[in-house]
């Protein structure tokens, strides 16, 4: 109800004042019918007696015709009686004679009373109503069985009604004291109710706002009775979910660090497939922020198909609500040479167990395993191309040498003539060509296990002879800067290894026509001057690195080559520098036009390597 209070002890204060005002109002309206029944009934009888006494005290006077005053003191008498209003005597025809107060002439029968005279015919008073709270008796006045006339008493209301009033002034100032009393009985009885009841619901609306931690539990027990044992009962109800809440707050402590935490990418989406939560690993596989992932669509954080595979995997779980694991999607992020490729796993969330409300998505990113696999795929390639071309170098020298012995016996015993001679030893020389190259093929794949000293010349020349062929077909320009009388204590497999890889790079960066620029010279270290060594220096005009790629260009399996490139030569390279001590710079750009970019690959290698113990040659 509106206007109905929404507090007990107010509900029970308004109860009890409209109760007892309805039943003292129908108390007091009994009370009223009863006494105004009564009331009316003694006045009815009042008045017969009256009317009878004033009929017998004039009926001689009206007989005789003597001693009339005697009927109007009578009447004068009868009229000072607080509950008589008029008494009058008429004669048969009804002609007032006699009255109370005033004169006959102001006080003559009224149309009501006239009506009477013809019903009141018999020796006995008539009670009549002649108006709205008003009452009257009549006696007709016989002598000797003649009808000398009427005696009229009228009934004073106010005075008779006054003790009606008198009663329900009583009860009316009975029942407000009576609701006083009982309200203010009520207002402290209630106190004992209402007050335990505000501290119990007080003490719900801060345990609804609190962290479990607050000081204003237990709530104080008041009163010993069923409320009390309400509120110890709540008491224990708090002291339970404390404990429930610190152990539920320990659990999402731990949920919370290992979703922020976890290796991998975690998510949460709804049925319409837009994420309600993702974790921060999730966030940098997406390459969008954390904040801006919730409310987002699939499609919108990832790029075809695999946003539509991934949402095909979300509606299958919820409509089957099983779970779907390692599913593989592949993308490109960025730059296209570097694509990626996740393990996604798909499961339930149920918040209850018959509703299925989200579905979580666990997504492992396998691009570095896949480009690791694919990577010592291409290296396994190359060392089984190694090894084969090293058995094959091995098997040519058999015959290449019967060759060359056959070529030799030819020119110096066969007694040839010019051009024969001529062509005799070119086949000699390509002879000898075809040997070098079978040699340094050996000398790449056959390592040695210790470090020598080894000539500079050689090393360089070796690389330049395996690389002459592209360098022709090219044509480039090749500037060699060095002394070949350099000797250089190192692995020599390793570091012509190192050089290949670097020329290599060089042969792939520069255009037709391109330079590139070999240095060798004694220098010391760019950290330690007082450290001897060499500098190596290999230069080209080619295209140059962007910084991003020069940031890179020393991790293991990038390369910007695409199919033809593995990522492990530089990483190598740098390997085995870092293996003999020695550093090695970069240094490269791009520009436009083309002729001024390159690329600048700078090495120093101590004089004497600050090798392993086991790997040093002991002392003589």
């Amino acid at each position: 109800m509106r206007y109905w209070p929404r507090s007990i002890r107010w509900q029970l204060l308004t109860g009890l004042v409209l109760i007892e005002a309805l039943s003292i109002g129908l108390f007091a309206i009994l009370l009223i019918q009863q006494q105004t029944r009564q009331i009316n009934l003694h006045a009815q009888q009042r008045l017969a007696r009256e009317a009878t006494t004033i009929a017998f005290q004039s009926r001689a006077a009206l007989q005789q015709q003597q001693r009339l005053d005697w009927i109007d003191l009578s009447l004068r008498l009868l009229g000072n009686a607080p509950n008589v209003a008029i008494a009058k005597v008429s004669d048969p025809v009804g002609n007032v004679l006699f009255v109370s107060k005033g004169k006959p002439q102001q006080a003559p029968l009224g149309a009501a009373e006239r009506a009477q005279i013809p019903l009141s015919t018999l020796d006995q008073p008539r009670v009549f109503s002649p108006g709205k709270n008003r009452l009257e008796s009549v006696r007709p006045i016989y002598s000797g069985g003649v009808l000398r006339g009427f005696c009229w008493i009228e009934e004073n209301y106010a005075a008779d009604h006054q003790q009606l009033n008198a009663i329900l002034h009583a009860t009316v100032l009975f029942g407000i004291i009576w609701i006083l009393a009982s309200t203010l009985l009520v207002w402290v009885s209630s106190r004992s109710i209402s007050r335990p009841l505000a501290t119990l619901h007080r003490g719900a609306r801060e345990l609804m706002k609190s962290t479990g931690k607050d000081a204003n539990f237990p709530l104080p027990v008041t009163v010993h009775n069923e409320i009390g044992d309400l509120i110890q009962t709540f008491n224990r109800m708090v002291a339970s979910l404390k404990e429930q809440r610190a152990g539920l707050n320990d659990t999402l402590s731990l949920l919370d660090s290992m979703l922020a935490n976890a290796p991998i990418g975690l998510a949460f989406l709804d049925r319409n497939c837009c994420l309600v939560r993702a974790n921060q690993i999730f966030a940098e596989m997406t390459g969008i922020p954390t904040g801006q992932h919730l409310g987002r669509t699939l499609p919108e954080l990832l790029p075809p198909p695999a946003s539509d595979e991934l949402e095909k995997i979300v509606l299958r779980v919820f409509a089957e609500e099983q779970p779907v694991r390692d599913i593989e999607l592949t993308g490109h992020s960025g730059h296209p040479s570097r694509p990626w490729t996740w393990l996604a796993s798909a499961y339930p969330v149920r918040t209850d167990l018959r509703q299925l409300r989200w579905v979580g998505v666990i997504v492992l990113d396998a691009s570095e395993r896949k480009r690791n696999e694919e990577a010592l795929r291409k290296t396994e390639k190359l060392a089984a191309t190694g090894r084969l071309a090293a058995s094959i170098a091995h098997e040519i020298n058999n015959p290449l040498e019967a060759i060359t012995n056959l070529l030799f016996l030819l020119r110096n015993y066969c007694q040839l003539q010019d051009p024969a001679l001529n062509y005799v030893t070119m086949a000699e020389h390509e002879a000898q060509r075809i040997t070098e190259i079978t040699q340094q093929t050996l000398r790449f794949y056959r390592q040695s296990t210790l470090p020598t000293h080894t000539s500079l010349g050689e090393l360089l020349d070796s690389v330049f002879s395996l690389c002459h062929g592209r360098i022709t077909a090219l044509g480039l320009q090749v500037e060699r800067q060095y002394d070949p009388a350099l000797h250089i204590f190192c692995f020599a497999g390793e570091i012509r290894q190192v050089l290949a890889n670097l020329v290599g790079n060089a042969l792939d960066a520069c255009p037709s026509g391109g330079r590139i620029t070999i240095r060798a010279r004694l220098s010391r270290s760019w950290k330690n001057p007082a450290l001897p060594g060499l500098r190596f220096t290999v230069a080209d005009n080619g295209t140059g690195m962007e910084p991003s790629v020069r940031a890179r260009v020393f991790e293991a399996f990038f390369t910007t080559k695409d199919a033809t490139g593995t990522g492990l030569g530089l990483w190598v390279s740098q390997e085995i520098i870092s293996k003999h001590g020695g550093i090695i710079h970069l240094h490269s750009r791009t520009a436009r036009p083309a002729k001024n970019s390159g690329t600048v690959f700078q090495i120093f290698l101590p004089s004497e390597p600050l090798l392993p113990p086991a790997a040093k040659i002991p002392s003589a």
